[in-house]
């Protein structure tokens, strides 16, 4: 369907809006901060009015992701460029990130609310203890009308850091694992365009916006997304459709909008034509264990299964047996998140594995009962149970061709 196809179904495609209440809102560097200037005030303050007036008038509580502690205390630093260096990304994010949450302490306490500030990073969504703790803390802090505002631990953190340096928008992927971790209803991703467009707007002047994305793996949207990189934002738009993509497959809406409208997170809510909209593919929302799966722990290898066992899982809700199985690569043990890929080494699934790469190097394609005589009657039955694996979208990628865990 053509952009201009699409506009005059926004109205209904916002209704699915009605019965949100809980919403997770991250804003990029490039709007948070103005290249060479520091804090944009104006547009936190702006966000909290919204934010605030949302939560009052309609019980919609929200969490907030932000980026900008980089580039704020690039300000403080006198740093001219951005840091190339990790020590001096974590120096300025240590700088900057008091006046990044000072920032936002001042626009939401003068609407009445208080906020409290998250430093995480993946080790906290890889493991299940210090993920759940997490998600009970912003729990706790939601009904108590906390605002809780959620950023990379840029201090200690350095994988999440190169990601954020060269390009790879850490905190769409972070924005995308709160989403999933507190069960969110929309994630609204806030940047400096007015949403995504047919060619790159801040190049090409007839640039038209898309106001609604129904598959989100059309040729169209790909040729659209590119990778526009503003002054101060380093993620791009690629980034926000992987979120979108995402999520689309877990049955959660994205919207992408100009984040620094004074309504865009009102009109959102209220269904209006603003930004872009991204329809879930899915009918329901997965269960936050089964994204927990899917998306929050790294993979530390791939089982790979024959056409059979493929069709097993995707069509009819199986567990991974050995007799489908037909090799592993990398080394993991019982209990390690695994990618599980077709014998072309397409990735289609990820579980916690119940065997580890020995085993399954040894019992694959073999029947139970050849199983437990070769490798114990206390070998489990099944190499990833149903329970403990999650079908994931077919982006297409040559990401999910090499078997690497989603960003």
């Amino acid at each position: 369907m053509s952009p201009e196809g699409t506009a005059a179904k926004r109205g209904k495609a916002g209704s699915r809006f009605h019965g949100i209440r809980r919403v997770v809102v991250k804003l990029g560097s490039g709007t948070v901060t103005d290249p060479g200037k520091g804090l944009r005030e104006p547009t936190i303050r702006a966000l909290a009015a919204q934010l605030s007036s949302a939560w009052a008038d309609s019980g919609v509580s929200f969490v907030v992701v932000t980026s900008g502690a980089i580039a704020a205390g690039r300000k403080k630093l006198g740093m001219t460029e951005r840091p190339r260096t990790v020590a001096l990304k974590q120096a300025a994010a240590a700088v900057g990130q008091t006046s990044l949450m000072r920032a936002y302490e001042r626009a939401f306490e003068k609407r009445g609310r208080h906020v409290a500030q998250l430093l995480l990073t993946h080790e906290d969504f890889e493991d299940r203890k210090r993920y759940v703790n997490a998600r009970n803390t912003l729990f706790t802090l939601l009904s108590r009308g906390i605002v809780p505002i959620v950023n990379e631990n840029d201090t200690v953190a350095t994988e999440e850091i190169r990601l954020e340096g060269g390009g790879g928008g850490a905190n769409d992927h972070l924005a995308t694992l709160v989403t999933q971790m507190i069960g969110a209803d929309l994630l609204i991703l806030l940047t400096d365009s007015d949403g995504l467009f047919t060619k790159d707007p801040h190049r090409h002047p007839d640039a038209r916006r898309i106001p609604v994305v129904r598959d989100i793996d059309d040729a169209s949207i790909r040729a659209a997304v590119g990778r526009h990189i503003s002054a101060e934002g380093t993620g791009g738009m690629a980034s926000k459709i992987q979120a979108a993509r995402v999520l689309s497959a877990s049955g959660v809406p994205v919207v992408i909008a100009s984040g620094l409208s004074r309504r865009s997170v009102l009109d959102a809510l209220a269904g209006k034509d603003t930004g872009t909209l991204i329809v879930p593919r899915a009918a329901g929302k997965l269960s936050s264990r089964k994204m927990w799966i899917a998306y929050a722990r790294h993979s530390q290898g791939t089982v790979l299964v024959d056409d059979g066992a493929r069709k097993v899982l995707l069509e009819g809700g199986k567990s991974l047996l050995p007799a489908g199985v037909i090799g592993a690569q990398g080394r993991f043990r019982p209990g390690d998140m695994v990618s599980i890929a077709d014998r072309r080494g397409r990735v289609f699934a990820r579980g916690i594995a119940r065997w580890g790469s020995e085993q399954v190097d040894r019992g694959k394609g073999k029947r139970s009962a050849e199983v437990r005589a070769l490798l114990g009657q206390e070998t489990p039955a099944e190499v990833v149970h149903r329970d403990d694996l999650t079908i994931l979208p077919q982006s297409g990628t040559s990401e999910s061709r090499k078997g690497a865990a989603p960003r």
